[in-house]
């Protein structure tokens, strides 16, 4: 089993959910995807770091810095970033806080982002899209330039044409077809 199919083995088990769900963009589901207990799981982040980075330099996305939207964002930007540090070129991570903060240094971009960064925004799901864009925002706004967008999943539910409407390349390490499809042949075949 390649890493690819390890990560789409553990979504399944750990993060695909069936039943009566609403997701954040208020829209209805019988299935939820719960990224989040895979990204946080101390394999899922050797996996996400791994096919992630692998993905960026494939697609030659050249990047000073990966984050996104705080919260789904943050450990795919971490685990990211952990294994570009052992080579030649190393990501650094940050996080989209989603409104700037009221005291300290009132910034809404936490962590080592710098004006001039190129960055990959990154997402757990993408839904309708607007996270990513959103973090897209605050990133330009501060003088970064985004070379893309990588989310460990995509619902296929218009998120991704969102964003590449708005120009911006999309690469999801799996989507939800492939986790339904990948379920159901496992399911098949335990029979």
């Amino acid at each position: 089993m390649n890493t690819r199919e390890q990560l789409h083995k553990l979504l399944i088990t750990k993060s695909v959910k069936t039943g009566n769900f609403t997701l954040a963009s208020g829209r209805t589901s019988n299935i939820y995807i719960d990224a989040r207990l895979t990204t946080m799981s101390p394999e899922g982040m050797v996996l996400i770091g791994q096919i992630g980075l692998e993905e960026i330099r494939k697609n030659e996305w050249e990047a000073d810095a990966i984050g996104g939207l705080t919260l789904g964002a943050d450990p795919v930007a971490y685990a990211i970033s952990h294994v570009s540090a052992s080579g030649n070129a190393p990501i650094r991570a940050f996080t989209v806080r989603k409104e700037a903060k009221a005291h300290g240094t009132g910034r809404r971009i936490e962590g080592p982002f710098q004006a001039g960064d190129r960055v990959v925004i990154v997402e757990d799901v993408i839904t309708t899209g607007k996270s990513a864009l959103e973090a897209i925002r605050a990133v330009e706004s501060e003088g970064g330039t985004v070379t893309g967008v990588l989310a460990v999943v995509d619902r296929e539910e218009g998120g991704t044409k969102a964003i590449t409407d708005q120009s911006y390349r999309v690469i999801s390490l799996a989507t939800k077809g492939d986790l339904m499809t990948s379920s159901s042949s496992s399911d098949s075949g335990a029979g």
